[in-house]
């Protein structure tokens, strides 16, 4: 069957307007798709209908899959280029933000967001820079209120990472970030962002990961949950941690809301294990 960008477009109004299946019968955890193996960006649109991206050096490509993992679209964007494709979020009309700012070698003086509105078929470009042409590697964002947040990722320096929250307008243009916040990280890499639109809860998704005696791999993953902060100022806010259990070595590098009390994280494919994900209850406010 061949499946034209129609399709694609009416499987997301049916998503929008289609009863959904209960969340009871949902499995706490499973498989992503083999086409998800790099799996880096999540939004949860609706209980059962989820949207992916995969990281840099993959096909600009977004995924939906529902919450069985079962692939129910792929939907390839035109005049796109998936350099470092690193998270996904979404704004209130429901266009897709492509965050397209990794850096692992600190090396890129233009980094850029891609705006795509699925109702219209229109693709637009937010490009930036970092303020005085500092290099940052960022793998987590997202929109609230006309505003794109970033958190870097950067690099851990004796046991200790600061985490940095840049600012951007969610228009496209050329654009410097700004720097609103920062916040001191034990051991922990940040890959992942999410932001509740009802409660204003923030979560940061953040790892860590070695390789003991040279070659047995280990890992350690939290979330982050900050609320009651002052407005725009996630970080300032009352902090909460959650561990997150792990049996083998894992990279989780995507983060979104179920509901207030839940959330889906999931991890990109390892030499030991396939991509997955899982949800992780979290006790709302």
């Amino acid at each position: 069957m061949i499946k034209t960008p129609n399709f694609y477009l009416a499987m997301i109004f049916l998503s929008l307007v289609t009863p959904l299946v209960a969340q009871r019968n949902a499995p706490h955890a499973f498989r992503l798709p083999a086409e998800l193996k790099e799996v880096s960006g999540l939004w949860v649109q609706a209980p059962d209908s989820l949207w992916w991206l995969n990281d840099g050096g993959n096909s600009p490509t977004l995924y939906r899959t529902n919450v069985c993992g079962e692939l129910l679209a792929a939907l390839p964007l035109a005049n796109t280029q998936n350099y470092d494709w690193e998270d996904l979020t979404y704004d209130t009309t429901g266009a897709f933000y492509l965050g397209d700012f990794g850096d692992n070698r600190g090396v890129r003086d233009e980094l850029l967001v891609y705006r795509y509105q699925p109702t219209t078929g229109a693709l637009d470009s937010i490009r930036f820079r970092f303020p005085a042409g500092a290099h940052y590697n960022t793998e987590a964002f997202f929109w609230h209120q006309d505003t794109l947040h970033l958190f870097t990722k950067s690099a851990i320096r004796r046991g200790r990472l600061p985490t940095y929250h840049f600012v951007l307008p969610a228009q496209p243009g050329e654009h410097e970030a700004v720097l609103r916040d920062s916040l001191l990280l034990r051991k922990r890499v940040v890959t992942a962002a999410a932001i509740h639109p009802a409660t204003g809860q923030v979560v940061l998704l953040a790892y860590y990961f070695k390789l003991r005696l040279g070659f047995l791999p280990y890992s350690a993953a939290n979330i982050f949950c900050f609320s009651d902060y002052p407005s725009g100022h996630y970080l300032r806010g009352k902090q909460r941690s959650r561990r997150i259990s792990l049996l083998l070595a894992t990279q989780y590098e995507s983060v979104d809301f179920i509901d207030p009390q839940q959330l889906l994280v999931a991890s990109e494919q390892t030499l030991f294990i396939k991509a997955k994900a899982k949800r992780v209850k979290w006790k709302g406010e």
